[in-house]
């Protein structure tokens, strides 16, 4: 594959994430306030789209209610910062079986409901963008699957579609793709298509630079993508994407550190992308252009 790098990038930062980092780094945010505080900074920073979870706002825990994501997103909305608003909608496929020998019946930590639920807050925040996690995958504990059944995204990816959200589909392996490029052919999802290419979580596609380079090659011309990697490789993978021709994701869903013992912030990751997006020779498009790019309209919920 030619390089062809991208002279026009856009920053997504994803905020707070769904993991067990809650009590890892004190600027992991946990309550609607500081989830949209960060996000605002992170914007302040340069990214143009903020991808947001929501947490228990005092245990740090996952969350799917729709009015914890009510409040992030107003908050948001009105503060003085533009920025796309990307949220979530990987909640409630979650399967934890009882274990090898007995996996039935299954167990804490099994949150498993129906497509209209899964974009309850979707439909009631109506942001410019929403995730799609294009297939199911072992995670890395042992008796967890995240459950994307070929039904249950067919079922999600139309009614996001409906409501006017874009899709962002995650791809964690080159099947994801595949049927991804299964659901544009069969007009559940448009034709220009934007792809998050997630490298490096077990027990996914890792982020070796030829693994890479093959789900790269599997983007169809025409969509946008978009990649980060986990961990110490998160600001590497700016200038890889960047390079390979994607835009970036960085974050703390994804990464905890600025470099070895030092805790990072989300504005300050953003901050670290844009030096290293702007020491390529690259520019880094707002969040305006991102709409322009992308086909998206910004709305208010109804």
């Amino acid at each position: 594959m030619p390089l062809a790098m991208n002279r026009e990038v856009f920053i997504t930062c994803a905020i707070t994430g769904s993991g067990s980092t809650q009590d890892k780094s004190p600027h992991v945010p946990r309550s609607p306030e500081q989830i949209a505080n960060s996000a605002i900074d992170a914007a302040r920073a340069g990214a143009a789209i903020v991808h947001c979870h929501v947490r228990d706002p005092e245990t740090g825990a996952p969350r799917r209610d729709v009015e914890l994501y009510r409040e992030v997103t107003q908050r948001i909305r009105d503060s003085e910062v533009d920025v796309v608003l990307n949220l979530t909608a990987g909640m409630g496929g979650d399967i934890v079986f009882g274990g090898v020998e007995s996996p039935l019946p299954v167990v804490a930590g099994t949150d498993m409901v129906g497509a209209t639920e899964r974009v309850a807050h979707i439909a009631a925040c109506l942001p410019e963008i929403c995730t799609l996690d294009c297939g199911t995958m072992n995670f890395a504990e042992a008796d967890y699957v995240m459950t994307n059944t070929p039904g249950m995204l067919r079922a999600m990816g139309k009614m996001i579609t409906q409501l006017g959200v874009k899709p962002e589909i995650e791809a964690f392996d080159t099947g994801h793709l595949w049927f991804a490029k299964e659901l544009v052919r069969e007009g559940v999802l448009d034709a220009d298509a934007l792809v998050q290419l997630c490298m490096g979580v077990r027990w996914g596609a890792p982020d070796d630079l030829n693994t890479f380079l093959a789900m790269v090659n599997n983007v169809p011309s025409g969509w946008c993508w978009s990649a980060f990697a986990l961990g110490q490789n998160e600001l590497p993978y700016v200038a890889a994407s960047v390079l390979a021709g994607g835009n970036v994701r960085v974050g703390l869903e994804d990464n905890l550190m600025l470099a070895k013992g030092q805790l990072a912030t989300n504005a300050q990751l953003v901050e670290r992308a844009v030096n290293i997006i702007e020491n390529m020779g690259a520019k880094v498009i707002g969040p305006a252009q991102v709409r322009e790019k992308l086909n998206l309209t910004k709305r208010a919920p109804a």
